[in-house]
């Protein structure tokens, strides 16, 4: 009865028969197109400028597809040229050089050999969806210019006469932007974003706002992503947390300004509470248009105040939880006041001029009455927050902790081992769990939390702060977190933070083999893409790991990490006829690219030898797209029965 219940009910989309008959015929010829290309990037951390470019070149996709088309015709230096123009349509536009072509005729060949690229980028597209692709402004003339027979001398002419219109009405430069913001979608077909989309830097705003623009995207959480959640979902931790690595990397003003936080009330306690200490003078990677010289002493201050009051924070978390196992971290009450030292582990070290004063003898993790109104005001802004409400709920729709797509396990961090390789438990509130059930346990709680909004942390907010933190959070993969250490010991060997034995182990084949097969994922094609630690290159380390079941594609988009990487990130691309992984150099200026005339941005390795090419029909698409062609024919079926 409910089987049939629903036949009827799909029935009523199709008016008669030979509706379901092009509908099945339709979804059949979908599933035998190649498989569209998908890019793989992670740990962007407010790297805009990165972030854009890799977008608009389609991680060299976007030139290598012109080299494909053109090689014959052109020579190497016009197809760079002409790579450029496709990436950087406006700034080309207005460059110099151009300046000094545009007449006429340019602009009719130009536009014909951008109508030209765009057929041969839509091969892998059926016409609808190449429709939904196009500028609704232009998607008529862009259809009967893509679409016209030119070997009839008729259609010549009337093809011509469209690109003379466009020019006499002053139409055409609008129009080469458009074509190219179309090539450049059709030269990537999803985004896969494997976390950490925040901090570091201050562009996370405009790299939100372009991927809740994107045609096709998902997202896997990050610890700083999480970071960012929770404090949007009532962790008060994380939210002090964000803002003090705000502070620490100079961007603070910048979040104030974007998102009207209130700081007032911080910067008067820090101003009137804190010294400088050279500790806490903010480590500018990349200078804001709101930083400069005479803020370094404010940040400094409010920096400290926003560490003490983490600390603090943390600590009552610590104290309200104590299944998170997490008490080696309670270091506030281990400070000796008088001495101006510290017990960590047996042995005592002296603090780096520690502000005592801030601390109560009586209960070191209270927060002073200022310090709370401080917190209170921070949150209320927070939350309130118009661009942040907006932000977060994106990462919550279109977010998860891992995702399997095409046969592939995405996460940002790790999956929690034991020393031996096998998969480590978490106990969530009596409930040990472990691999994949571990995992949907965690997004279970963070949705929880983010329903709720809790003002007072319940378990699901506190996992949220935990999840940033915690030694058994899959999201980030160390025993400890040891900014207290660091801040304030000069013996940096008790700031050392252990990794989860999943980093060692992760070069291992059988291990990889052993956490797919925990997603059931048994194919020999499986393979693992990760993020979260920056592969460092410049000592040979290759992201590639255990015989191919692993890819590491964090190697430092953000200048913060490119000392230690000794370059700006990887990509991955998977087309339909496999794995290629993207080598990015550091990103210039749009005008370096003008002054080379070429991107030399990136480099491309081959990893998959396979060369049998995937179709639609191999894809999570095409399952899809199965189940939908298995209902129609039993609709088809329910429909001649039933006469």
């Amino acid at each position: 009865m409910k089987e049939n219940k629903y036949l009827e009910l799909l029935n009523e989309k199709f008016e008669h028969p030979e509706a379901i008959y092009t509908e099945l015929i339709n979804l059949e010829a979908i599933q035998n197109l190649p498989k569209g290309t998908e890019l793989y990037l992670s740990d962007v951390h407010g790297a805009d400028k990165a972030f854009n470019h890799i977008l608009k070149t389609g991680a060299g996709n976007l030139r290598e597809k012109i080299g494909s088309y053109f090689s014959d015709e052109w020579t190497t230096e016009k197809m760079d040229e002409f790579n450029l123009f496709i990436s950087y349509p406006e700034e080309a536009l207005k460059n110099s050089e151009y300046a000094q072509k545009k007449d006429q005729d340019w602009y009719m060949q130009m536009i014909r050999d951008l109508i030209d690229f765009m057929q041969f980028c839509a091969v892998k597209y059926t016409r609808s969806k190449l429709r939904k692709a196009l500028p609704e402004e232009y998607s008529y003339v862009i259809e009967e210019l893509l679409y016209t027979d030119m070997s009839q001398n008729e259609k010549d002419l009337y093809y011509n006469n469209i690109l003379y219109r466009l020019i006499s009405l002053g139409q055409a430069e609008t129009f080469m932007i458009k074509l190219c913001q179309v090539i450049q979608r059709l030269v990537i077909d999803h985004l896969h974003l494997v976390g950490d989309i925040f901090d570091r830097a201050s562009g996370e705003k405009i790299v939100m706002e372009r991927l809740m623009t994107h045609h096709s995207v998902d997202i896997q959480w990050g610890n700083h992503d999480i970071l960012w959640m929770g404090a949007m979902y009532g962790s008060k931790a994380n939210l002090v947390t964000m803002l003090r690595i705000a502070a620490r990397y100079g961007y603070l003003f910048e979040l104030e300004k974007t998102y009207g936080l209130n700081l007032r009330p911080l910067f008067l306690f820090a101003e009137e509470q804190y010294g400088i200490h050279e500790n806490f003078k903010p480590k500018v990677v990349e200078p804001t248009n709101t930083f400069q010289e005479e803020s370094e002493e404010l940040l400094t201050k409010v920096h400290q105040a926003l560490a003490i009051i983490q600390f603090k924070l943390e600590g009552q978390t610590i104290k309200r939880r104590p299944d998170f196992d997490m008490d080696d971290r309670l270091l506030l009450d281990k400070i000796d006041l008088d001495k101006k030292q510290i017990e960590i582990d047996g042995k005592s070290y002296p603090l780096n001029d520690f502000p005592i004063n801030q601390i109560n003898a009586a209960d070191p993790y209270q927060l002073n009455a200022e310090e709370a109104h401080i917190v209170q005001t921070l949150m209320e802004s927070f939350q309130q927050s118009e661009k942040l409400i907006r932000y977060m709920g994106f990462l919550l729709k279109e977010g998860s902790m891992y995702l399997v797509y095409n046969g592939q396990l995405l996460y940002h961090g790790c999956i929690p081992l034991t020393e031996s390789g096998e998969l480590d438990t978490f106990t969530f509130e009596g409930e040990a769990l472990k691999g994949k059930a571990m995992l949907d346990k965690f997004e279970e709680y963070i949705r929880t939390a983010a329903s709720s909004r809790q003002e007072t942390e319940d378990y699901a907010t506190d996992l949220l702060w935990y999840s940033w933190t915690g030694k058994k959070s899959p999201l980030f993969g160390r025993d400890r977190m040891t900014t207290f250490e660091r801040y304030y010991i000069d013996d940096k060997s008790v700031a050392k933070e252990n990794r989860n034995p999943y980093f060692q182990l992760r070069g291992n084949e059988e291990v990889m083999l052993n956490i797919l097969k925990a997603f059931d994922l048994d194919s020999p094609d499986a393979k693992v893409i990760n993020g979260h630690t920056p592969v460092k290159a410049k000592k040979g380390e290759l992201p590639v790991k255990a015989n191919g079941r692993l890819v590491v594609i964090d190697g430092g988009m953000s200048a913060a990490y490119q000392a230690s990487t000794g370059i700006a990130g990887y990509s991955l691309i998977n087309n339909s006829y496999g794995f290629q992984i993207v080598t990015h150099q550091p990103f210039e200026s749009v005008q370096a690219l003008f002054d080379k005339r070429k991107d030399e941005t990136s480099l491309k390795q081959i990893i998959d030898g396979k060369l049998e090419r995937r179709l639609i029909k191999d894809t999570t698409i095409g399952e899809s797209l199965q189940e939908q062609i298995d209902d129609l024919q039993q609709l088809l079926y329910y429909l001649k029965r039933k006469k």
